[in-house]
């Protein structure tokens, strides 16, 4: 078999699930090099995982013939240039999420691929697993009957209790809506469609954070972003969506996203998760009723987007996670920030359209 190979630039807290899967679980992908600014991260993993390569600049990793497609997993502040780096060498690009930090970055970022002729998508994936693909054929065979509205919300006090180096999250780039907005909204344009037009209202509650994790604890962080942002979405299709994202908020559980149809509702798992459960209201029924789901990847499968556009790089199909999809996300949420500033609806000017299903394959770890 003749493997896609693959350089990965970050070697941090996210690299560890897909260094696990590149390596163990998608059969078309062979982890080719690594590079990380802390050249430790990247010597264990290279270790660990038997990687063949390691560079000390990631400009030496682009310049490498071997390496097919560029895994960017870097702050979400660096994705511009290593991004563009990558693509100016000729590299196909699958770029954690956001596409870039502004929608600017992503249109250059766009126009730059488009003129090289290489690929150019992203995370978040999640939207390929069994969860919200069940939920996909469940609203496309009419079982919640016309979709009316969507609501999503993500509810929390921020990452500084638990994540090893959280202070990003308050920077250029993060924030609720950056950080954590790509999973709902990715989730919401595969279950209906693109959005025409948004409006939000966003407030930053707190100026400072304090880290309690360890090994900044007691650093003071000061907040730049907005860290309560509310959007209405309203879709092509007529549907009306609700999204909710904060750091703000002390809140029992985190994830809610619902469906809402002339015939029904469905509650959708959790964005940022592959699998289930999926559950499916109905009048007739009176009860919520939990749909087992129908496909594959339902385990943290972080990567699969990954391994779908190595499987368009080979047989030169459309790939699911591309620019088309990162790139209206991002629009949608730099748009309701803008709203907010000027107080007025404003309207998505790039139009997506759904792809493809998910197919499922007798074999786990090789795609349609």
């Amino acid at each position: 078999m003749n493997k896609v190979k693959v350089g990965m630039v970050g070697v941090g807290a996210i690299s560890g699930i897909y260094l696990e899967n590149i390596t163990k679980t998608f059969h078309e992908l062979e982890l080719w090099a690594v590079c990380d600014l802390i050249k430790e991260r990247a010597e264990q993993a290279q270790e660990k995982y038997h990687v063949p390569k390691l560079y000390d600049t990631m400009e030496e990793l682009f310049a490498d013939p071997e390496i097919d497609i560029v895994l960017n997993l870097t702050r979400p502040y660096e994705h511009f240039d290593v991004s563009m780096g990558a693509i100016q060498a000729g590299k196909h690009v699958y770029s954690e999420k956001p596409l870039g930090a502004t929608l600017e970055e992503g249109k250059l970022l766009v126009k730059a691929a488009e003129e090289k002729g290489v690929l150019l998508g992203g995370a978040p994936d999640t939207f390929l697993g069994a969860g919200i693909q069940t939920c996909r054929k469940l609203i496309d065979d009419g079982f919640i009957g016309d979709v009316v509205g969507a609501a999503a919300f993500m509810i929390c006090r921020g990452h500084e209790s638990w994540h090893p180096d959280p202070e990003f999250y308050y920077k250029h780039g993060g924030g609720p809506m950056m950080d954590m907005g790509p999973y709902y909204l990715t989730a919401l344009v595969n279950l209906l469609g693109g959005v025409e037009s948004v409006q939000g209202k966003t407030k930053k509650s707190f100026e400072k954070r304090v880290i309690t994790s360890e090994p900044f604890r007691g650093t003071v962080i000061d907040v730049d972003v907005p860290t309560y942002v509310t959007g209405i979405l309203n879709f092509e299709n007529g549907a009306i969506g609700t999204i909710f994202t904060t750091f703000d908020v002390y809140y029992p559980g985190q994830a809610r996203l619902e469906i809402y149809g002339s015939k029904g509702t469905l509650f959708v798992p959790d964005p940022n998760t592959f699998g289930g459960p999926v559950r499916l209201f109905r009048p007739e029924d009176g009860e919520v009723r939990e749909i087992p789901l129908c496909f594959d990847y339902r385990e943290n499968s972080r990567g699969l987007g990954l391994a779908d556009m190595a499987r368009a790089v080979v047989t030169q199909r459309d790939y699911r996670e591309s620019w088309k999809q990162t790139y209206h996300v991002l629009e949608i949420m730099e748009k309701i920030q803008k709203s907010s500033e000027e107080n007025k609806v404003i309207p998505i000017e790039s139009r997506y359209h759904r792809a493809m299903p998910m197919k499922n394959n007798p074999i786990h770890g090789i795609l349609d």
